[in-house]
């Protein structure tokens, strides 16, 4: 049996899930809990957010994220493969500055104009 706290919302439900019976989950507050709880203890995902390099900017780093979550076995690679990317400026809110990257069929893209 293995204990998670949801995040799904600010409650904080403390989830059991068990992975003998189908990872059925109890303790959470609501449905997404549950569907929080199954995703958690079978394949978790994180969305990625940092920075990158950027010359001409107002700033020395633009900050990115993963438009989609990525699975969190991915995120050391992931945060590897941003040591090497460096932006001109201008760029665009949403502009892709990777496209799958890793392998994980998940773009960066940058969530400030520069």
């Amino acid at each position: 049996m293995k204990e998670i706290i949801c995040t799904c919302c600010p409650k904080g439900c403390r989830l059991q899930v068990d992975e003998m019976q189908d990872y059925r989950v109890t303790g959470n507050g609501c449905p997404n809990g549950a569907v929080y709880g199954r995703q958690e203890a079978t394949n978790p995902v994180r969305i990625v957010t940092s920075t990158v390099r950027i010359r001409g900017g107002l700033h020395p780093r633009c900050p990115v994220k993963t438009e989609q979550a990525v699975p969190k076995k991915q995120v050391p690679a992931v945060m590897k493969a941003l040591e090497k990317v460096e932006l001109q400026a201008p760029v665009s809110r949403g502009q892709v500055v990777l496209q799958d990257i890793c392998g994980t069929g998940v773009n960066l893209i940058t969530t400030r104009s520069m």
